[in-house]
């Protein structure tokens, strides 16, 4: 008998005991492919890659382990008590009793997702570091139309609008919106909180259409069902970290014209006022409470008992990202018109330290304030022009953003072509090719912050030549004298030692020479001269030979890595090709 015989009927051993089909993980439960898949989306359970796939390349597996850990939650038993339940109303539907089935569809059993959140984030941390996807399908079923076709009830669109915009009004009172772009997919922005880089995409404000073949809706839904409860939970932690109550009460005129976002930062305002008042009145009683307690304490021990005093309604302490964003629209006023994206301005704005309006009701402003420093326009004539105030395009705002700077408004003004818009998400040094207007705004920024750099076309070391800096206006004339006297008698010293140097290299090579044997012949010192190797040469066999003594998948990889870095160089000398024809394009027209 073989060694490693086994009769057959025996355990099973490796991965195909280890692992799973989803056929049999869906006998092994019971349940429908539809049924299996909500519980994987609610218990947080993905398809596994086992290294050899025992029953082909064309199965879905799932770790054992997986599908018991599905076996012993009880969601099982929950949603098959409700798809029993939901089969009583198919068979009223079906009698065509449809008293009978609307009552029962409006006592259906729901399922509450609390308990499966509490499990799968333990930490809230650990709820911040996953809501990428979270706030990107919040928010793109907020903007969704509700058709009963897809399964989108208004309810659920009513609630995704009202958790995005309590999201976004958290982050514009905190200040935590650190990057916008805006691409032809939606509107990219990115926050820190918690210590944690949030990046989510907003559709743009334009009717949306509803592909039949290429989404399944169920599966989305799914997610939507989890991800509501979530971001419900996140809303609520995240309110009550800065003193405010959750859920928000808003002002149902103003949500009626579509402000929800100006409605909760009036209810950050009144919540704000009642939580200092309350704080006010806790600290009189608490020190009311000391000075009844005082007689009964050492009088070395009043410091430790303020402590106690302090209540959990300090003001949080800002890092200098957050003071450095909230100050950058400060003292200034915008009203935007009606063609502009308002609902993304009215996010924007205030996160920065900006106070903005609108045209239409609710509004706290109206268009004639004298006050107003811009106003945001996207359409090439105006009724009336005010000359107290400038008139930008919407991209002036989302560029002042991502630089960190207030950027001059002649390029933004309403008719012009305005700069490109550049991606804040893309390291211009690591992609090998630097716009324009990037080296433009780096520039606008140095001279924000009173730094010193190269003008274009020259490197960093001409900043050391104080003629340069005396022309420039960064240094006086006696300066530059001084300045150049020093550096002069450095120049001088470094050639003297340079000299030094050279002097010493000669006599060792001249003492050198004269040991070796002068009687090679001219013939050997050319062949030893051709035997010199070529290290461009040497360079690619060495390359070669650590490629030939790679594995297979570390070849592979390598050449993968090759392939980019190809395919980026190509990118970039495209880029800079059409630069080449754009500006020889532009001085033929000048021409």
């Amino acid at each position: 008998m073989p060694k490693h015989y086994r009769p057959s009927g025996k355990k099973k051993e490796g991965n195909a005991a280890r692992y799973v089909t989803r056929s049999q993980a869906l006998k092994h439960l019971q349940v429908n492919t539809k049924l299996f898949r909500k519980l994987c989306v609610y218990k947080g359970i993905f398809p596994r890659e086992p290294k050899k796939k025992f029953r082909g390349n064309h199965h879905t597996y799932y770790h054992l382990k997986d599908v018991a850990f599905i076996r012993h939650d009880p969601i099982l038993e929950e949603l098959r008590a409700k798809s029993t339940y939901l089969k009583k109303v198919t068979k009223a539907k079906a009698k065509k009793n449809r008293e009978l089935a609307d009552a029962l569809l409006k006592r259906q059993p729901e399922i509450k997702l609390d308990r499966l959140v509490i499990e799968r984030y333990p930490h809230f941390v650990d709820a911040i570091r996953d809501l990428d996807d979270t706030l990107t399908l919040v928010h793109l079923f907020a903007a969704l139309p509700a058709t009963d076709r897809m399964k989108i009830e208004v309810k659920r669109v009513h609630n995704c609008r009202k958790l995005s915009h309590e999201w976004q009004a958290y982050i514009a009172r905190t200040h935590k919106l650190r990057k916008v772009f805006i691409s032809v997919k939606g509107i990219y922005y990115q926050a820190e909180v918690e210590g944690q880089k949030i990046t989510w995409l907003t559709p743009h404000g334009l009717q949306q259409v509803l592909p039949d073949d290429d989404v399944v809706y169920d599966v989305l839904l799914t997610f939507l069902e989890f991800y509501e409860t979530l971001l419900a939970f996140v809303n609520f932690k995240l309110y009550h970290s800065i003193n405010v109550k959750y859920p928000p009460i808003l002002d149902s005129k103003l949500e009626a014209s579509a402000a929800e976002l100006y409605a909760l930062s009036r209810y950050f305002d009144a919540n704000a006022r009642t939580s200092e008042q309350v704080v006010e009145t806790q600290l009189e009683e608490s020190e009311l409470r000391l000075a009844q307690l005082q007689h009964q304490l050492p009088s070395n021990e009043p410091g430790a008992l303020m402590q106690l005093v302090k209540g959990p309604a300090d003001e949080i302490e800002e890092d200098e990202d957050t003071k450095e964003y909230k100050n950058l629209f400060k003292n200034m006023k915008f009203f935007l018109s009606r063609e502009v994206p308002r609902e993304s301005l009215l996010f924007v704005i205030p996160a920065f330290g900006g106070i903005v309006s609108w045209e239409g009701e609710g509004a706290p402003f109206q268009e004639g304030d004298q006050s107003i420093t811009h106003q945001i326009v996207d359409r090439p004539t105006q009724g009336h022009i005010y000359l107290s105030r400038e008139y930008v395009q919407p991209q002036w705002v989302f560029d002042c953003i991502n630089a960190r700077i207030i950027l001059p408004t002649e390029a933004y003004l309403v008719g012009r072509v305005p700069p490109p818009h550049l991606s804040p998400f893309v390291d211009n040094e690591e992609e090998g090719y630097v716009p324009d207007y990037a080296e433009t705004i780096k520039r606008l920024r140095a001279a924000a912050k009173n730094e010193i750099l190269p003008m274009p076309g020259a490197g960093v070391e001409d900043l050391d030549d104080p003629q340069n800096l005396l022309a420039e206006g960064y240094i006086s004339r006696t300066e530059a004298i001084e300045a150049a006297e020093r550096k002069q008698k450095m120049m001088t010293l470094e050639k003297q030692y340079h000299d030094e140097l050279k002097m010493e290299l000669q006599s060792t090579q001249s003492s050198s020479a004269s040991d070796m044997n002068k009687q090679s012949s001219g013939e050997d010192m050319e062949a030893r001269e051709e035997s010199l190797p070529d290290m461009q040469q040497v360079a690619n066999d060495t390359a070669n030979m650590s490629k030939i003594l790679m594995s297979r998948k570390k070849r592979g990889l390598y050449e993968a890595i090759k392939k980019g870095q190809e395919r980026k160089k190509a990118h970039v000398d495209l880029l800079k090709e059409r630069k080449e024809k754009i500006d020889k394009a532009k001085k033929g027209k000048k021409n």
